[in-house]
């Protein structure tokens, strides 16, 4: 199904380069640019325009252009609000949800079932495995590595529809080439180094400094990263 204008009439082109497939009962919304040889899957929405009310503010349900590299593959059930950018040969993997303004660089796989919060900032040649979560504006590095069921917070203080006492956010930082394991939970704020090491089921409380390996509850360092 092609639906080229937004909520609120506004029409947009919808571009398909060459050798695009599109599975059966996809939703392909107005300013939708696909790069050839893209394969959507069974039941894809690209494009599907922000409403209702979340992070502070109210959503009209405008559209925006939402770009997918050439040669990227996007699975059956994943859906891509507008304003989203996936690069070449990435892969978003079955049911996964890009929320608006995400970035994902070029040859970077993310696997099933993740949530990819707004404004959330994914690298080159990333590897996100299942059934994680990255809370809004969320910085990964290229070549990051996370495990599965990896859980993020970005506020402090668990304070929603208030604005007399609501915080800033502040969501956490991967830096290139680290590795964090399944399971692991990182709050508010927290920046993982450069080629640090997270074991899984950690809980992260504090920055974790460059090479660093680090695990247990809270996590705490245990030795550095061999070359």
């Amino acid at each position: 199904m092609f639906v080229p204008a937004d909520m609120l009439g506004t029409l947009r082109h919808i571009v398909l380069g060459a050798r695009v497939t599109v599975g059966a009962f996809a939703v392909i919304h107005g300013g939708a640019r696909v790069s050839g040889d893209v394969k959507l899957g069974h039941r894809v929405i690209v494009g599907e325009p922000e409403y209702g009310y979340a992070m502070g503010q109210v959503y009209q349900g405008v559209g925006d252009t939402t770009t997918i590299g050439a040669g990227a593959v996007v699975r059956a059930g994943a859906a891509l609000y507008a304003d989203v950018q996936v690069g070449e040969d990435s892969t978003i993997g079955h049911n996964t949800l890009l929320r608006t303004n995400v970035v994902v660089g070029s040859g970077t796989q993310l696997a099933a079932n993740l949530t990819v919060e707004r404004g959330a900032c994914i690298g080159d040649g990333v590897r996100c495995s299942p059934g994680s979560h990255l809370t809004a504006d969320t910085i990964v590095a290229d070549k990051v590595f996370l495990g599965a069921g990896v859980r993020t917070v970005n506020d402090k203080q668990l304070i929603w529809r208030d604005p007399d006492n609501e915080q800033p956010l502040d969501p956490p930082v991967f830096e290139y080439g680290c590795k964090v394991g399944s399971g692991a939970v990182l709050l508010a704020g927290i920046r993982i180094g450069t080629r640090a090491l997270v074991g899984a089921g950690s809980v992260v409380t504090r920055d974790v400094a460059p090479d660093a390996i680090v695990y247990g509850v809270p996590a705490r360092q245990h030795g550095q990263v061999t070359p």
